[in-house]
């Protein structure tokens, strides 16, 4: 059986066909081919929907902002796609009268878009005879040809890998072949522990047979590279600033930063320190963005006045309001720690007790629940004020210093309740 053949049939049977965006609707083909670069079907999905719903046509797409493109793609990483996309809509609207071309040479000179998303757009759309060659479907043919790739260079491989899988597309239906690929790539022929025995290839693939071979990547070594963020609090605001100079979050919303040189044995020294304090309010973290490994950490600075800005790219973000602009993900997890903190300091304020405590003889905040048993229990739970049993509690330390006193001692316990009684209840205390 042919190549294409075992591959269209393993589509029909279990192929993907429910993706959101297998709809024959080039405008949202175009989102979700530009959203799937370097990025996992699972996780682009959510984003697509919510995309989606923003912006159903290409003529919503041109009326919109950077900031609200940006705003829908955090968290989803490679923000130059986002910036390609905003790009793209200014482009059709200029230049192609708000219609998503359909030839693949046009396409192929819009932002972000090489042959292989351009093939993938047209035969998704249209069935047009395009081939796809994305990191999936290389695996597949380098395992299926034992392809030695140690001495090729990536244009030499590229070449070859381009001549193989045109030669294997069909003449009709390669979208389904195209999609089965990707499918079986992602799926079945994986990066590490592939399942040789289900994949359709299987009887004439060479790395089924023998795996003397495997596509052996050049591990890039990840940048280690230092942020401190700077986070300036008035009350549930913060202040943020648009950045154009750091490429990874190009026109996104952050904290003002500042790099650092780090160490893997600074960085445990620096946790351990943190762990240490008591008022940490964030744990420092790691974020692995492209070839980078940031090793995040956080000052706390409370301002009692907080300054007007006049520039767009610099204000002050309330964590309750959710402005609708591009946060980072370090950025926004962060925020989500903050507003668990003030929603939970917020329920203290809220919980509290007022009580005349009869001690100082004036309102104060009274104890969170009666911990003494009985008629006493309830009489300090009424009276006594937090303060109040703090002065108590020093007082009791002294008394069973000074008598040396056994808290197991029945006759003990019952001289230290007198002695409490009289401290918090006399009228001379």
């Amino acid at each position: 059986m042919l190549f294409a053949q075992k591959i269209l049939n393993w589509f029909h049977y279990h192929g993907r066909k429910n993706l959101p965006w297998q709809k024959k609707n080039i405008y949202l083909i175009w989102i979700s081919e530009i959203m799937l670069q370097q990025t996992q079907v699972n996780t682009v999905i959510p984003y697509f929907n919510k995309f989606k719903k923003k912006f159903p046509t290409m003529k919503s797409l041109i009326k919109a902002k950077i900031n609200e493109i940006l705003y829908l793609w955090s968290g989803l990483g490679y923000y130059q796609r986002a910036h390609n996309i905003y790009k793209t809509a200014i482009i059709i609207k200029k230049k192609y009268n708000g219609l998503f071309p359909k030839n693949i040479n046009e396409i192929k000179k819009l932002p972000g878009i090489g042959q292989s998303t351009a093939g993938a757009i047209l035969s998704f759309a249209y069935n047009f005879g395009y081939a796809i060659l994305d990191s999936n479907i290389k695996r597949i043919l380098i395992r299926f040809h034992s392809i030695n790739i140690v001495n090729k260079k990536k244009r030499q491989l590229d070449i070859l890998l381009w001549n193989l899988i045109n030669k294997y597309l069909p003449i009709h239906h390669a979208n389904k072949f195209n999609q089965s690929m990707m499918d079986i790539g992602s799926l079945i022929c994986t990066n590490k522990n592939p399942k040789c025995s289900i994949c359709p290839l299987n009887n004439t693939c060479n790395y089924s047979y023998n795996k003397p071979f495997d596509i052996k990547k050049k591990q890039k070594k990840k940048n280690k590279i230092g942020i401190l963020f700077s986070i300036m609090q008035y009350k549930n605001s913060f202040f943020i600033k648009k950045q154009n100079s750091i490429s990874i979050w190009k026109g996104l919303f952050y904290f003002p930063i500042t790099p650092f040189l780090i160490s893997i044995n600074e960085w445990k020294k620096i946790i351990q320190k943190k762990k240490k304090k008591k008022n940490t309010n964030i744990i420092p973290f790691t974020h692995y963005v492209s070839n980078m490994k940031l090793y995040i950490i956080t000052q706390l600075i409370k301002i009692k006045k907080k300054n007007k800005l006049n520039k767009k790219e610099k204000i002050w973000y309330n964590i309750f309001l959710n402005k609708k602009i591009g946060i980072p993900s370090p950025v926004k997890k962060i925020f989500i720690i903050l507003k668990k903190k003030i929603k939970e300091k917020n329920m203290k304020k809220k919980n509290k007790r007022i009580i005349f405590c009869s001690f100082f003889k004036k309102n104060a905040e009274g104890l969170d629940y009666p911990f003494f048993t009985g008629t006493i229990g309830q009489k300090i739970y009424q009276e006594i004020s937090k303060k109040a049993w703090t002065f108590w509690l020093k007082k009791q330390t002294k008394i069973i210093n000074e008598k040396k006193l056994n808290m197991f001692i029945d006759k003990d316990r019952e001289y230290l309740e007198r002695k409490m009684k009289k401290f918090l209840f006399s009228k001379n205390n």
